[in-house]
């Protein structure tokens, strides 16, 4: 398979005062089509040509660190606008997604917290997840393009701590953007739907 940017699922705009236009704007119009683009020339001759982009990532993490690191990015990043709508965020949950995070992450207020703080504590560029691991939720954390599944987990929700990510908008407050996107932007329903795809 080749790798293509998907278009955004809302206008540039739909995000403030949280995220900007400006931000989305470079972010998936520059990062993340150069994670495509990069993604598709290592691509060739990787052995991986027409595996799904789920496979590609799994099959090349510490086998091809330039085409993990892009194919990565790709994956993170395809999610990662679908994690956001306008006036997300918050605590009102689905049902079966604030029983999952109350037996497992010790309620809505303490994953906020460990969520955040999973963030903040990446040394660096990566991302915080909340991933399906063995049948239960668990926080992660991970550096520059990794993501859970190559650590035997899903993912099903994320947030990019890359400082292409926040910077124009929050400049070095890290904590403000991850609190900013767990209380505003988070699209729950989609979140919920990657949970009941990996419950099953």
């Amino acid at each position: 398979m080749s790798f293509e940017l998907p278009d955004l699922p809302y206008a540039y705009d739909a995000l403030a005062p949280y995220m900007s236009a400006e931000t989305l704007e470079f972010h998936h119009d520059k990062h993340h089509q150069a994670y495509v683009s990069k993604g598709n020339d290592l691509l060739k001759g990787s052995g991986l040509e027409g595996k799904s982009l789920e496979e590609i990532v799994k099959e090349s993490h510490g086998k091809n660190a330039p085409l993990f690191n892009n194919a990565g990015q790709h994956y993170n990043h395809i999610h990662f606008w679908k994690w956001m709508k306008k006036d997300g965020g918050g605590t009102s949950l689905p049902g079966a997604l604030s029983s999952a995070i109350n037996s497992d992450l010790g309620g809505y207020d303490k994953f906020r917290a460990d969520f955040v703080a999973a963030g903040v504590g990446q040394f660096g560029s990566g991302w915080a997840w909340i991933a399906v691991k063995n049948g239960k939720l668990e926080i992660m954390k991970t550096p520059n393009g990794e993501n859970p599944l190559v650590h035997g987990a899903t993912p099903i929700l994320g947030c990019d701590v890359w400082e292409h990510s926040y910077y124009i908008d929050y400049r070095n407050a890290r904590p403000k953007y991850l609190e900013a996107f767990v209380d505003n932007l988070i699209n729950w329903d989609y979140v919920l739907e990657l949970y009941e795809a990996a419950a099953k």
